[in-house]
């Protein structure tokens, strides 16, 4: 005999209650209190599939989700949010807080619901394991080597080259008024004052919003900002008529299927760029040109380098609104390496001819950040990065 499939719903609408325990091959356990649904998630035997009300008394289902998420034991059981009334709010609630699915109650069967369950269940199984990371796991200790290297490069680096920084600062005070420095809040391991020479003309932040939609090199030729309702899911139609790939969501006056509607949501997801760099930026000065084309004016850097806040070789430290975008995504990595005035994407940058997307700047981020976790780090890899850098320093391209 089949073994069937074990549903906790967590709630107490009668009508869906009594429609799941009649079908034959679901066997439904339910709760309407939240400690013991909890108690029973984390028995010996959970459930395959939890059902939950967004309200019940005594707690909400968000709530609840959140709850459950934090649970080893559940942490991959598919979770089906379940409405008394249809809330446009709510739908992109789930959608954003990632629950597997969303209904409104009344529900349509038993069967639709077995069905979503197992094609959610499967989904899960094929998707590669997710090992759980805590704070314990990757904790960043600065190599003693690679601080002794930092301090004896950057120390040395100042005093040889103080006569010309003075001769460079004065070429910038002549050219436009202003402080010859810039300072900015940069995020690194954590967030610090970065130093520079000033490239651009006094006031050039103000301008930033505008450019960036003009002029980012990292942001899509053409964005896409809507779901498009009017384009058919091509899953759906492979299938028999009248037969849906997944359950159909409505929002507002549209129908749309939640496979559809969640891929075009990673698409505008992915289409929107983290990064900033403007291509031939129009507020350059005709000195800051060449201080940026030579690399000089991140010679303020070495005092970075320094007080701690960066290091010779490491990612780039992000502005602060940048560093926001990626806190949540999987590019989070990137911060368990220290800043640094150089780094494993500026030489290949130098390798692909000063081009390169959005998602290779991140993988590489990602890749040199794995020098970090566990016993991995080594100083000759940081020092072919810096013998790379040389040739990476007088660059064509006023990025």
């Amino acid at each position: 005999m089949e073994q069937k499939f074990e549903i906790l719903y967590i709630g107490n609408t009668p009508e869906a209650i009594s429609m799941l325990r009649e079908h034959a091959e679901i066997q439904l356990v339910t709760y309407g209190n939240l400690i013991m649904a909890i108690n029973y998630i984390n028995s010996d035997t959970p459930p395959d599939a939890i059902l939950c009300e967004l309200s019940f008394p005594g707690s909400g289902g968000f709530e609840v989700f959140n709850m459950v998420r934090r649970e080893k034991a559940a942490r991959n059981i598919p979770f089906i949010l379940l409405s008394h009334e249809y809330k446009e709010e709510h739908i992109k609630k789930a959608f954003a807080e990632k629950v597997d699915d969303y209904h409104v109650l009344p529900l349509k069967s038993a069967q639709d619901i077995l069905d979503r369950f197992r094609f959610i269940k499967s989904f899960k199984l094929s998707k590669p394991a997710e090992t759980e990371v805590t704070p314990s796991d990757q904790v960043f200790v600065m190599p003693l080597s690679k601080r002794i290297f930092d301090i004896l490069v950057a120390g040395f680096a100042l005093l040889f080259l103080s006569p010309f920084l003075l001769i460079i600062v004065l070429a910038i005070r002549l050219e436009s008024k202003g402080k010859v420095y810039y300072i900015s809040k940069r995020v690194g391991r954590k967030p610090f004052d970065f130093y520079k020479l000033r490239s651009m003309r006094v006031g050039a932040d103000a301008e930033l919003k505008k450019l960036a939609k003009e002029k980012n090199q990292y942001a899509s030729a053409q964005k896409k900002e809507e779901i498009d309702f009017e384009k058919p899911c091509p899953r759906c139609a492979e299938m028999t008529e009248g037969q849906r790939c997944s359950s159909i969501m409505h929002v507002g006056v549209h129908e749309i299927c939640d496979y559809w509607y969640t891929l075009q949501k990673k698409e505008i997801a992915r289409s929107k760029a983290s990064f900033v760099k403007i291509s031939n930026d129009p507020r350059v000065t005709k000195v800051g040109k060449f201080i940026r084309n030579t690399s000089i004016d991140e010679l303020p850097q070495l005092i970075n380098v320094l007080k701690g806040d960066m290091s010779i070789v490491g990612n780039r430290p992000l502005p602060v609104y940048e560093a926001e975008l990626l806190t949540g995504d999987f590019i989070s990595k990137r911060f368990l390496a220290p800043a640094g005035i150089t780094g494993l994407w500026q030489v290949e940058l130098r390798g692909k001819g000063g081009v390169m997307s959005e998602d290779e700047r991140k993988r590489l981020d990602n890749e040199y950040a794995d020098h970090f976790i566990g016993d991995n780090y080594s100083f000759w890899y940081d020092l072919k990065l810096i013998l790379r850098t040389v040739p990476a320093l007088f660059q064509k391209d006023s990025v």
